[in-house]
């Protein structure tokens, strides 16, 4: 990627559309072009791309047309199991937080998880994602034998794990036991906001930490953040875009924050939907041949969430697979839609409503086009 400042045309085409308080449609086209381009924006450019008056139409256009060269009309599905709604943190914005007394808790166990699977392979997933709270009855053995069990049953699926931060050698086993991506959300790339929204026994450093060992591992690696979230500023948006740039992930998963009632943020107002599109589509321009789901958080904000975030460079969807007795139960924030064309038995419908939305639900792992990192030290065979 080509490492260019913005010119100083652009950057007096930024200055005056701050001061008139709007851009021409010429002018933002092209420094979209030029964000698409690999070119490193300025901070004044990102402030404007990120909270500046322009049509957002704009924005959207370049974004679905980038990942239109990349990935056509496909849209990828994955298989969402919640396995447990148990967690040992507790992040001030979270609804399974420890400290939350009146959460519903639960764990699946390895036949019910196996099952889900059969279930979702039938239906045409080709990718199955574990997610959970930090939860230790989920120990690195336990989950190496889930993995293996469905790895062992469905070799051509890829398996992908969301459980948190864990040790190094926690994260080798299961990639050695099949395990193929991991997601493990940033959540905000600023680590005075990161202590904001967290309690101080997380750290901001071991986050980031664990995120290189899972990129170095060999790992497919996805990270994710907040849009909305308390205290977040258009310099913290910046940091989060920086941090793509420079990190280069597999995967992207960009949500508006949703408070919960039962946590210490549940009287603050959820993210914006212009604001959660502006992101995923920024994040499009800059990684272009990464995945970014259009999430279950979009659409619980706005009936037709999901076909807008597609609409705005997102290309991947997460049904819910996990078993319709626990779904309301991994409560992370309120009002979350778990059915419908949410979950797994809707897919059908949601495949109409992709397809209305101008794309193609697809049977496929669903692999990032971004090729393996040239630092990777680690391969399954050697771990």
């Amino acid at each position: 990627m080509r490492d260019l400042h913005l010119s100083d045309m652009e950057e007096r085409t930024v200055q005056a559309g701050k001061a008139e308080g709007a851009l021409p449609d010429r002018e933002v086209n092209g420094l979209l072009e030029g964000l698409a381009a690999g070119r490193d924006l300025s901070n004044e450019a990102w402030q404007f791309l990120i909270a500046g008056e322009y049509d957002r139409k704009l924005l959207y256009a370049k974004a679905d047309e980038v990942r239109r060269k990349h990935y056509g009309r496909d849209v990828y599905i994955r298989g969402l199991l919640e396995i447990s709604s148990y967690c040992k943190n507790d992040c001030l914005y979270c609804g399974i937080r420890r400290s939350n007394h009146k959460a519903q808790r639960y764990r699946l166990s390895e036949e019910e998880i196996v099952s889900c699977c059969e279930k979702g392979y039938s239906l045409g997933f080709r990718t199955f994602v574990l997610q959970g709270g930090e939860d230790a009855y989920f120990t690195t053995k336990r989950v190496a034998q889930i993995v293996s069990a469905i790895k062992g049953k469905y070799p051509d699926c890829a398996v992908t794990l969301s459980l948190g931060e864990r040790e190094k050698k926690t994260y080798e086993a299961w990639y050695k036991a099949g395990a193929d991506r991991y997601l493990l959300r940033h959540e905000t790339a600023s680590e005075a906001h990161y202590a904001k929204i967290h309690p101080p026994e997380l750290s901001y450093r071991h986050r980031m930490q664990c995120m290189e060992d899972l990129k170095q591992i060999g790992y497919q690696t996805g990270c994710g953040f907040m849009v909305g979230s308390p205290f977040q500023s258009t310099q913290d948006l910046i940091a989060d875009m920086e941090f793509l740039r420079e990190f280069q992930p597999h995967m992207v998963g960009i949500g508006p924050f949703i408070p919960h009632c039962e946590t210490p943020f549940g009287e603050y107002a959820k993210g914006s939907l212009t604001q959660t599109l502006t992101m995923a589509a920024l994040t499009r321009l800059v990684l272009p041949k990464t995945l970014i789901p259009s999430t279950t958080a979009l659409s619980t904000i706005h009936p037709e969430g999901r076909q807008l975030g597609l609409q705005a460079g997102a290309n991947v969807v997460m049904p819910n697979l996990s078993p319709a007795r626990v779904r309301g139960q991994y409560s992370l924030y309120d009002h979350k839609r778990c059915t419908g064309d949410e979950a797994a038995e809707g897919l059908e419908t949601l495949k109409c409503r992709v397809k209305d939305a101008g794309y193609e639900v697809v049977i496929d792992r669903g692999d990032s086009r971004l090729k393996p990192d040239n630092d990777v030290k680690y391969c399954r065979k050697k771990v």
